[in-house]
């Protein structure tokens, strides 16, 4: 994300002394990308930000994946995972050691959580979070400064950004949970060899919001949950800090955290159907992400504005729908809180009679988040709890109308 920002007290040059009024030293800190060659931010911090006082292995939820054998489109009810709102169980769940599972593959891995609960402090070591906000609002306090987060949010988390999330306490907060095992980053086609984005992009850096002041807690003996690599996979460790990780006076650089509103999405759209890619947000190694926002459809006089049906030859496709109408999937039992997923070597479109009744349409109401990943996707313990086993016959349930 090379986009700069400065906020709080740095001193005027890199890698030289910044004292506190007392005389003392702060402590800089460099979270940086691919070994010193890509971006970075300094950090400085009231105390040393390495000293620990204890480690002991952290229980991760449930990691456990299970192919999609045999090889099947799937339907995944989300809303059936955390129980009824009104029984207030959400209450007692946080939205990180909370999540369920839903889908996963080497490259990343997709949970839900319905939370009320404050998190732990945690730092996901693995790699960079992209964290979409459903419904509810809140805050992310981070060792860069704090984020408040809303409905429609995606929350960008670098790798290694030591944070916690506190949700309002009057609705639940649900939340998408997309954790890649490299950095998400904006599209690459939208970008100048700077990192600028470019005119042609649905959206610019006015659009991005990262923290505006820095974010400082007192404390001592504080636990901070971590997920790592370990032997065999996936692991996690619980330190514990003898002073409060948010100790960061002043930071600058250009990896940070911060939130983009799918509502700031402009969409792409022409006379005939545009395809997935036009549609896309963010990526991370051997995957994509895309949203499909209301918007004017397809204006040629001839044209048919649903989805043609598609062969995923390279990609399994999985979309999570988050409010609107879908007229595509119209009788396939797919609705707000859904997850299809559409993996490669099934050819899948609309659903029956969807293609004829969209004929003459000029806008579709729909809010979708799109992953494209490149390598298979397993199913997670949530995937499995929350299937439809009906939904991959729905196509020959009947005939077009």
């Amino acid at each position: 994300m090379a986009y700069y920002r400065q906020v709080g007290n740095v001193p005027p040059k890199r890698h030289t002394q910044h004292r506190r009024s007392d005389g003392g030293l702060y402590y800089e800190e460099l979270m940086g990308e691919e070994g010193f060659a890509s971006d970075s931010s300094l950090l400085y911090h009231r105390y040393i930000p390495s000293a620990i006082s204890d480690a002991q292995p952290w229980q991760l939820p449930d990691q456990t994946l299970t192919a999609n054998h045999p090889l099947k489109p799937r339907h995944l009810r989300l809303h059936e995972l955390f129980g009824d709102v009104d029984s207030m169980a959400w209450k007692s769940v946080d939205p990180v050691t909370g999540r369920r599972m839903v889908l996963g593959n080497d490259d990343v891995r997709i949970s839900y959580v319905v939370a009320g609960e404050t998190s732990p402090l945690y730092r996901n070591a693995v790699g960079d979070e992209c964290v979409y906000v459903e419904s509810g609002s809140g805050t992310v306090e981070t060792v860069f400064g704090a984020l408040p987060v809303r409905q429609g949010d995606y929350v960008i988390l670098p790798r290694a950004t030591t944070h916690r999330w506190l949700p309002d306490a009057d609705e639940p907060l649900r939340a998408y949970v997309i954790e890649a095992n490299s950095h998400i980053i904006p599209a690459r086609r939208y970008l100048s060899r700077f990192g600028q984005l470019l005119e042609h992009a649905p959206f610019c850096e006015r659009d991005l919001h990262g923290p505006a002041e820095p974010l400082l807690h007192d404390g001592t003996d504080v636990d901070v949950l971590v997920k790592h690599r370990g032997p065999g996979g996936i692991t996690g460790t619980r330190y514990v800090y003898p002073k409060h990780p948010f100790d960061v006076v002043g930071w600058d650089g250009c990896m940070y955290p911060y939130t983009f509103n799918i509502a700031d999405f402009e969409p792409i759209t022409g006379r005939v159907h545009q395809p997935p890619p036009a549609h896309q947000v963010f990526e991370g190694h051997n995957f994509v992400i895309c949203n499909f926002v209301p918007r004017k459809v397809d204006y040629h006089p001839q044209a048919i504005p649903v989805p043609y049906y598609h062969s995923n030859v390279d990609s399994d496709e999985v979309m999570f729908y988050c409010g609107g109408d879908y007229e595509a999937r119209k009788g396939s039992g797919i609705g707000p809180g859904s997850i299809s997923l559409h993996p490669g070597g099934h050819s899948h479109g609309p659903q029956p009679g969807a293609y004829e009744r969209s004929v003459g349409v000029e806008f579709f109401d729909e809010l979708a988040v799109m992953v494209d990943t490149f390598r298979p996707l397993q199913l997670g313990e949530g995937g499995i709890a929350a299937e439809d086993d009906g939904y991959a016959w729905t196509w020959a349930a009947g005939e077009p109308t």
